[in-house]
């Protein structure tokens, strides 16, 4: 039988339901339980095929019980290797490179020095920044927000500049960025499960928190159709890129552009108070039904977590395509340079100065063949050579 494990702290809606789902579906073949620890040993497994972080992002315990437990084949939801590495600064960046918009954005160092370095740490830092570069490049108002975190701590919203310095005078070690504001006529939140299940939810990020979930969207009839098409393809893109199989995407609609705001949330909120219940329906169903075809999948012995793209590319990139070359033996090639017949007709209308060779189409460069008229016709395999891009001269 194979075993689900869910680790979670305060919530208490979606784990216990998560929990009752699988028990349902896994028809005796795969069962749940909240994840039970009394002791953790290097290098031993501890029975679970599939676990569900919920809790980790703020428990450096429990990660790294998840990265042993990785270790030994648990296949840990989401990858706590990858967790532990990734930002929202850099996800901006992995965004620009496979096209999908984002706001605007810089990076800025902490107001206070880390713990343990002095000014000479800072070297290579210039003092002051470039302000009025960065000013003029992301706008007022904006938004400055901790470079890697969640749960809506430390967001500002500045107005100005003074605003800007006086706000970042609060954030003491946290490195923060600074995004230009999007304007948005339609907002949505999307849940991403296993990479392939999708559910595109309208959210107001303006409202109290337990009624951002309250709205309705805004675009309407083929706009919204296409919207929700390009949302989708989007949000896919960017979990197979960062390889999370339980995340939702935040997406700020302008002028009919999706810009994606927010995508590092490995944690989301599952709670039905929040979200309300056809969303809660909607992720505990599809939750419970990811994780029964990942136990049902569990290979011992292996890595059963999921790497995203930009990890499996950076390690094994794709082998570069090579154009084929026509080797040939000796006998190949002397047969090859044997002459053709010429055909009664084709011997008759070459003039006897021309050497066959010349005549060759298949001797014809590229370039050359849109300037060059052929002087007569040869062999059958001529004029098979002859298309009408060699007749018309273009380029391929």
């Amino acid at each position: 039988m194979k075993k689900i494990g869910i680790l979670f702290g305060m919530e208490d809606t979606f784990p216990w339901a998560f929990i009752d789902r699988v028990n349902a579906m896994g028809k005796g073949k795969v069962y749940a339980e909240p994840v039970r620890i009394d002791k953790v040993q290097q290098g031993i497994d501890y029975g679970y095929h599939v676990i569900i972080d919920r809790i980790s992002q703020e428990v450096p315990f429990y990660r790294a019980y998840l990265k042993n437990a990785a270790l030994m084949g648990t296949a840990v939801i989401n990858n706590p290797f990858w967790w532990s590495a990734d930002e929202k600064f850099f996800n901006n960046c992995l965004a620009i490179q496979w096209g999908i918009p984002v706001p605007k954005t810089v990076l800025l160092p902490s107001k206070e020095r880390p713990d343990d370095t002095t000014e000479r740490s800072f070297r290579n830092l210039e003092a002051p920044l470039d302000w009025d570069y960065i000013f003029n490049y992301i706008g007022f108002p904006a938004y400055m927000k901790p470079h890697s975190g969640g749960g809506w701590k430390s967001v500002y919203r500045v107005e100005n500049k003074d605003d800007l310095f006086a706000k970042h005078g609060e954030t003491n070690q946290l490195v923060m960025m600074l995004q230009e504001e999007i304007v948005f006529e339609d907002y949505y939140r999307v849940y991403c499960l296993g990479q392939k299940y999708v559910h595109i939810m309208p959210y107001e990020p303006r409202n109290e928190f337990h009624l951002r979930y309250a709205t309705e969207p805004k675009t309407q009839g083929a706009e919204h159709v296409k919207l929700m098409k390009t949302i989708h393809d989007y949000t896919i893109t960017l979990n197979k890129a960062l390889g999370y199989d339980f995340n939702t995407v935040e997406f700020a609609v302008r002028n009919g552009i999706p810009y994606a705001i927010d995508f590092c949330n490995p944690a989301p909120d599952a709670d039905v108070h929040s979200v309300g219940q056809a969303n809660f329906d909607w992720i505990v169903e599809h939750a419970a039904k990811f994780a029964v075809e990942k136990a049902l999948a569990h290979k011992l012995n292996q890595n059963n977590c999921s790497w995203g793209g930009f990890v499996a590319r950076s390690v094994s990139p794709p082998a570069m395509k090579q154009a084929k070359v026509p080797l040939k033996t000796a006998a190949q090639a002397k047969k090859s340079a044997k002459r053709k017949p010429v055909t009664a007709k084709a011997k008759a209308a070459t003039p006897a100065t021309k050497s066959p060779a010349k005549t060759k189409a298949k001797t014809t460069s590229p370039a050359a063949k849109g300037s060059a008229k052929p002087k007569a016709k040869t062999t059958a395999a001529a004029k098979r050579s002859t298309g009408p891009k060699a007749k018309g001269g273009k380029k391929s």
